[in-house]
């Protein structure tokens, strides 16, 4: 492994060190590729995913824009799925990433959908 992935791989190891999901109060968390950005809801205490959304999805990828607008698009798809499940809590993962560009798209967009963080 590169320099690059295993700083990253440290500093998600010290994030999930005091982040973690529970039934009332999931883990959003965030994996960014080059091209593609996925979010997950997860219940840590159980061990499920509750809620998926990604850049992949139908809906979003006929979307035009940048990858930073797209980001965003996915938050709001997570915030809408997880409302309807009557979850408005969250804790945000970043997974190591810095909370700047696409990653702070999802933030933004899953705020601006109903969840609080």
């Amino acid at each position: 492994m590169d320099a690059k992935v295993l700083r990253r791989q440290k500093i998600r190891y010290r994030i999930r060190k005091s982040v973690s999901g529970t039934p009332e109060k999931p883990r959003l968390s965030v994996f960014r590729s080059n091209t593609d950005i996925y979010v997950q809801l997860i219940d840590d205490v159980n061990g499920k995913t509750l809620v998926s959304a990604s850049t992949k999805d139908k809906d979003i990828k006929a979307q035009a824009g940048t990858k930073s607008d797209k980001a965003k698009l996915v938050g709001a798809a997570a915030a809408r799925k997880a409302v309807e499940l009557g979850v408005t809590k969250i804790v945000f993962d970043r997974s190591g990433y810095l909370y700047h560009g696409r990653v702070k798209s999802v933030a933004d967009g899953a705020r601006e959908g109903g969840l609080q963080f």
